[in-house]
C-alpha cells in the first residue's frame, strides 16, 4: 500500500493534544468492533483501470449522527469523519456529511487492490467492506510473422503477444473482414498475465496485400489491435487476346495479330511464343509480347502458345488458329474462350482461345445434316404414297372383271353359268356398244 500510518502523538493530530485521547479511544474501539450485518451501511465494489481514479463511498441509510470512518486493507484509518490521519495525498475527501463519507483515490495501482472497510459507530457498531479491483491493459501488442515473404500454397505461422495484462487477455484474429481461429497460451508472472496466440495460415495469391489483424478483448481497453500485411509471391497469370481481326474471320490472305499479357509477383521477366507440336512458320513475326502473321494460309493452322515465367514458376495460355477460305462469310456464335490466368505448364490442363474455325465448321455440318434429313423424309413419304395408290388401283381392277360374271357362282355347269351370268348372252340385248 502506498499510504502509511502517521505516527501517534500531538503531531499526528495537527498539534491538537486534546483530540489525541479521543482518537486513540476510537481507534481502540475500532479494533474490537465485531463484523456486523451492516444493515444501516451501504457501499459498492469498485473496478478501476490502473492509473485512473477510484471513488469509495460509505453511506448511511438512516443517519443518527454517528461517526463514519474508512479504513484501508491493512485497517489503517484513511478518513475519520472529514479528517485524514493517513499521510497519502492520493486520498482526497469528495463529500462528508452525517449520511455519507466519499473518498477518491487517484493514480490507482495494483498495490491498492483489496478490501476497504466502512465503519459506523452505533450501538451496536456496524461494519461493511468494499472491494477495489484494478484492471491492467496489455502493455504491448506485437505480431511476429514466420516469413516476411511467402509463396502461394505455403502455410505460414503468425504469433500475437499481449504482455502484462490483468486479467488475462483474449486474442482474436482477422484476415481482412474474415475472423480466423488461433491457439492461445497464457503465462502468469506474479499478478500479471502474458498471452500468446498462434495462427497457422495457408496463403494464396489473393492474400497478397491483405492485412492480418490481431485484436484484443479486455475490460480495460477498447479497440486495441495491431496488423501486418501479407506479401505473397505467385506464378504469372497469362492471357492471349486477338487484336486483329477484331471481329471478322481469320481468312486466307489476311493478317492476324495476337498479344500476350502476363502478370505475376515478381513481374515475369521471360516471355516467349511457340507453336505447339510443330515449328513456328518462318513468316511469323514475334515482337516481345506480340505475334503477327501478315498473310494467313492453311499451313498456319495450329495452336500457338505464350509462356511466361518468374522466380516462382511458369504458366502459359494457348490460342487455336483455323484459317478460313476467302469465301467464308458466316460469323461464329462465340468468338473464343478466355485462357485461365494461372494455367500451369506442368500441372494444369491447357485451355485454348478458339478462333472461328471449329465453330464455322460445326455450323456447316449442322446445316448439311438438317437438309439431308428433310430430303430423306420427303422421299420416304413419296414412296409410301406410291405403294398405297398402286394397291388401291389393283383392288378396283379385280372387282371390275368379277362383276362381268356376277350371278354364275351357283350354276351347275358351265353352260348354265354362261346363261345365268349378268354379262352372258341373255343380257346381250341390254348392253349395246356403239362405235363411231
Amino acid at each position: 500500500m502506498a499510504g502509511r500510518a502517521e505516527p501517534s502523538g500531538p503531531a499526528a493530530c495537527g498539534g491538537a493534544p486534546g483530540l489525541l485521547p479521543v482518537l486513540l479511544l476510537l481507534l481502540s474501539a475500532a479494533a474490537i468492533i465485531p463484523r456486523g450485518d451492516g444493515q444501516n451501511l451501504v457501499t459498492e465494489d469498485v473496478t478501476v483501470v490502473e492509473g485512473d481514479v477510484a471513488t469509495i463511498s460509505c453511506r448511511v441509510k438512516n443517519s443518527d449522527d454517528s461517526v463514519i470512518q474508512l479504513l484501508n486493507p491493512n485497517r489503517q484509518t484513511i478518513y475519520f469523519r472529514d479528517f485524514r490521519p493517513l499521510k497519502d495525498s492520493r486520498f482526497q475527501l469528495v463529500n462528508f456529511s452525517n449520511s455519507e463519507l466519499r473518498v477518491s483515490l487517484t493514480n490507482v495501482s495494483i498495490s491498492d487492490e483489496g478490501r476497504y472497510f466502512c465503519q459506523l459507530y452505533t450501538d451496536p457498531p456496524q461494519e461493511i467492506y468494499t472491494t477495489i479491483t484494478v484492471l491492467v491493459p496489455p502493455r504491448n501488442l506485437v505480431i511476429d510473422i514466420q516469413k516476411e515473404i511467402a509463396v502461394e500454397g505455403e502455410e505460414i505461422e503468425l504469433n500475437c503477444t499481449a504482455m502484462a495484462s490483468r486479467p488475462a487477455t483474449t486474442i482474436r484474429w482477422f484476415k481482412g473482414n474474415k475472423e480466423l481461429t488461433g491457439k492461445s497460451e497464457v503465462e502468469q508472472w506474479s499478478d500479471m498475465y502474458t498471452v500468446t496466440s498462434q495462427l497457422l495460415l495457408k496463403v494464396g495469391r489473393e492474400d497478397d496485400g491483405v492485412p492480418v489483424i490481431c485484436l484484443v478483448d479486455h475490460p480495460a481497453v477498447k479497440d486495441l489491435q495491431t496488423q501486418r500485411y501479407l506479401e505473397v509471391m505467385y506464378k504469372p497469370q497469362v492471357r492471349v487476346s486477338q487484336n486483329y481481326p477484331v471481329q471478322g474471320l481469320t481468312r486466307e490472305g489476311e493478317p492476324l495479330e495476337l498479344t500476350c499479357a502476363a502478370f505475376g509477383k515478381p513481374q515475369p521477366t521471360d516471355m516467349r511464343w511457340l507453336r505447339v507440336d510443330d515449328e513456328m512458320p518462318q513468316h511469323v513475326v514475334v515482337s516481345g509480347s506480340n505475334l503477327l502473321i501478315s498473310n494467313l494460309n492453311k499451313t498456319d493452322n495450329g495452336t500457338y502458345r505464350c509462356e511466361a515465367s518468374n522466380a516462382v514458376g511458369k504458366s502459359h495460355a494457348d490460342y487455336m488458329l483455323f484459317v478460313y477460305d476467302t469465301t467464308a462469310t458466316t460469323e461464329p456464335a462465340v468468338h473464343g474462350t478466355p485462357v485461365p490466368l494461372n494455367a500451369s505448364t506442368e500441372a494444369l490442363p491447357t485451355v485454348q482461345l478458339n478462333s472461328r474455325a471449329g465453330e464455322e465448321g460445326a455450323i456447316r455440318s449442322v446445316d448439311h445434316a438438317v437438309v439431308g434429313g428433310v430430303v430423306a423424309v420427303v422421299v420416304f413419304a413419296m414412296l409410301c404414297l406410291l405403294i398405297i395408290l398402286g394397291r388401291y388401283f389393283a383392288r378396283h381392277k379385280g372387282t371390275y372383271f368379277t362383276h362381268e360374271a356376277k350371278g354364275a357362282d351357283d350354276a351347275a355347269d358351265a353352260d348354265t353359268a354362261i346363261i345365268n351370268a349378268e354379262g352372258g348372252q341373255n343380257n346381250s340385248e341390254e348392253k349395246k356398244e356403239y362405235f363411231i
